[in-house]
């Protein structure tokens, strides 16, 4: 799994991105409880998720509600297909409102650029 941690930090909250080749639901619950085998990721408070797999779209917002359907209108733009997307939010005690949705699509854009791929389509 690609993980690329402290990307963002806004009022003590912090991100990171993961994310690996991907097939299936059962194939991206198994890579999440495997992300969460390091103490750190089992004790972030929202490991939200997004999935464009051969049975469609598959999202778990993880308690961040709307952040599922951010990654996989990303990964829709992006073209990328059986690929999980993982942001990684660990609470800092201070509510960042709409803020957070921009801390995910960033997120989601940092992951795209290291694979090499726009959050565009190109």
């Amino acid at each position: 799994m690609r993980i690329i941690e402290d990307i963002i930090s806004d009022r003590g909250s912090k991100y990171a991105v993961s994310g690996a080749p991907c097939a299936s639901e059962d194939e991206a619950k198994a890579l999440i409880r495997e992300l969460k085998r390091a103490k750190k990721y089992a004790k972030a408070t929202h490991n939200t998720w997004g999935l464009l797999c051969a049975a469609g779209p598959v999202k778990n917002d993880d308690g961040e509600s709307g952040a599922g359907v951010i990654i996989l209108r990303m990964l829709e733009r992006a073209g990328l297909r059986d690929h999980l997307i993982v942001v990684t939010r660990w609470y800092g005690g201070k509510h960042l409102g709409g803020d957070r949705f921009r801390h995910v699509q960033e997120a989601v854009r940092i992951y795209l650029a290291d694979l090499g791929l726009s959050a565009d389509g190109g």
